[in-house]
């Protein structure tokens, strides 16, 4: 037998599962943690010619700005989708052990 919590969570998870496993919720959901990933190398790349004289000398000669935007776009999304796909594959988990354990205490009880 599932207790509250579970049978919420099996309720709920029939419900969305399939509207999150779309991969525009997936994308629009995972962005913020996306964006913790492409911070910091934002943050070290123009902070470098404050610490590291010869890096910026290599940046302002071989990096494109479009390069580098198209770079940062890349790593928001790949980080964002992954993030949100791996959340739905643990969710996705746990519904079905839940499911196996409810059908399997069912069939104990008669």
């Amino acid at each position: 037998m599932l207790n509250k919590r579970e049978q919420e969570f099996v309720t709920y998870w029939e419900a969305n599962r399939l509207r999150q496993k779309r991969l525009d919720v997936q994308l629009l959901a995972g962005i913020p943690i996306g964006l913790y990933f492409a911070l910091p190398i934002l943050i070290i790349l123009f902070t470098g010619r404050f610490w590291f004289k010869r890096a910026d000398m290599l940046i302002n000669t071989m990096l494109s700005p479009f390069v580098l935007v198209v770079a940062i776009f890349m790593i928001v999304v790949f980080v964002a989708v992954f993030y949100k796909r791996h959340q739905w594959d643990m969710k996705e988990q746990q519904y079905l052990e839940l499911k196996s354990k409810d059908s399997r205490n069912q069939a104990e009880q008669q």
